[in-house]
């Protein structure tokens, strides 16, 4: 098998150097917008500005089958090539596409060969959470530009890596982070920042669920449908047990990075936005695995809190195994201010409350669907952030998650676990994240790789 470090991509190709040109040459472009001094209809004939992206995806078993499907939709957007471990998965994955866009994409099971394809302008990474850095790093030396779910990282470590290869490479990453996309969440947090509620000093989020128990997992056979290796690719290597693949996964610190980054970094990311933060001063954490007695080794309880150096703070509370509500939404942020506080729920919208708790002003999800359209609605928000994404490949635009930023979110809820897990409180530098005094935490900064698949720049 090949190196983790030996991809064999090849981007010098005139598609590459064509799109690599565009984006030099269009500098001055707002988001959304054209060249100035060009009517829509005379920048469509200049070459290529029409050209559709076109995308690998790596990782299709359940988000990534939402993702391929989601790209597939958009006109200007060709799937490729799909990528996955489980010939049962692609196989589901090529027929939903070959339907949606009329075209077959390649099943090419190892992602890295995928990058070898000099077509390729994009691959998406929906892969387990320990292949998310991994696999950009590898993409942009192959050079691709990177969709990359969240997390962007398993650990701190991997995300400065990311942020070195982005500048280095100068290829375009932007996380899947899909709420900095949505309309109103955008535009609530741009209340927050214009100081509806006033000068907001506190944040709390949350994310509830009732998950079942993963019970006790027995090493057995690997699947025929499965390559085990490459699905651990980086990680040190464990024994296959049938309660691991697919998705408990996400409770094993050895892939996974649990309930914190699996769905926390959404709502830590809302916070951070409007809070207008970066990094931290000083985080705590408490929780465990109280719920069941079981493999699953992540909290299913966790608080996780975070103040910042402008005088401010920040809590996630995390409910994996009890789906009890917070403020009648399973999923959510609340901005605390000097003159109220701001509400956004589990979608596209948001609410606003004075100083005795009257609401004063309500936004619901306004997205009108267009019935000729094959996107749901939870689609049509989502390809917000996709065709953010080609506007920065294709025109330089700015990214709404761009990978310092997606970094910073992501650290939030690292530190939250290496607080847990070192138990203890951590002193962070606020000028690069980084915790300050503390070899038990620090240890947890870096992960163990297996031999000769160490991610580098």
């Amino acid at each position: 098998m090949e190196n983790l470090n030996n991809p064999n991509g090849d981007s010098g190709n005139d598609r590459r150097d064509f799109i690599k040109k565009s984006l030099a040459g269009s500098a001055l472009l707002t988001f959304g917008g054209v060249l100035p001094g060009f009517s829509p209809k005379s920048y469509a004939k200049i070459i290529g500005a029409n050209e559709k992206v076109r995308v690998g995806m790596m990782g299709v078993n359940s988000r990534g089958l939402a993702l391929a499907t989601n790209y597939a939709l958009q006109p200007n957007c060709e799937v490729i090539s799909i990528s996955d471990v489980d010939t049962r998965a692609a196989e589901k994955c090529i027929g939903i596409v070959n339907d949606t866009q009329k075209s077959k994409p390649a099943n090419i099971p190892d992602f890295r060969k995928a990058l070898e394809n000099k077509d390729m302008d994009a691959l998406v990474v929906a892969a387990p959470d320990h292949w998310h850095a991994p696999a950009a790093i590898l993409a942009s030396k192959a050079g691709k530009h990177v969709y990359l779910e969240k997390p962007c990282s398993h650990n701190p470590h991997e995300g400065e890596l990311l942020v070195a290869v982005a500048k280095k490479y100068k290829n375009v990453i932007q996380m899947g982070n899909q709420r900095r996309s949505w309309p109103n969440v955008a535009a609530g947090i741009k209340e927050v920042h214009d100081g509806a509620i006033g000068r907001p000093y506190f944040a709390k989020g949350w994310y509830t669920n009732n998950r079942a128990s993963i019970g006790i997992g027995k090493e057995t056979s690997v699947p025929s449908w499965l390559d085990y290796e490459l699905w651990q690719g980086p990680a040190p290597r464990r024994a296959f047990k049938d309660n691991i693949v697919h998705y408990n996964w996400h409770w094993f610190w050895n892939w996974g990075t649990g309930e914190a980054l699996n769905n926390g970094t959404h709502m830590l990311d809302l916070m951070r936005w409007g809070l207008q933060v970066d990094f931290p001063t000083r985080v705590t954490s408490s929780g465990g695995r109280f719920r069941y007695k079981d493999d699953w080794e992540t909290p299913d309880t966790q608080v996780i809190n975070l103040e910042f150096a402008n005088n401010t703070a920040m809590t996630w509370e995390g409910r994996s195994c009890n789906g009890r509500t917070i403020e009648g939404s399973s999923v959510g942020v609340v901005f605390y201010g000097e003159k109220g506080s701001l509400q956004i729920g589990e979608g596209n919208n948001y609410k606003i409350y004075d100083l005795d708790n009257k609401l004063v002003k309500e936004v619901k999800n306004d997205l009108v669907i267009d019935p000729r359209n094959k996107m749901n609605p939870s689609q049509s928000l989502d390809a917000f952030h996709i065709q953010n994404f080609f506007d920065g490949i294709k025109k330089g635009a700015p990214l709404a998650a761009e990978i310092v930023g997606g970094h910073q979110s992501t650290l939030l809820a690292q530190l939250g676990n290496i607080a847990i897990r070192s138990g203890e409180t951590l002193n962070i530098d606020p000028t690069n994240g980084h915790i300050k005094g503390s070899k038990a935490a620090e240890k947890f900064w870096k992960r163990e790789y297996q031999k000769g698949w160490e991610p580098t720049v």
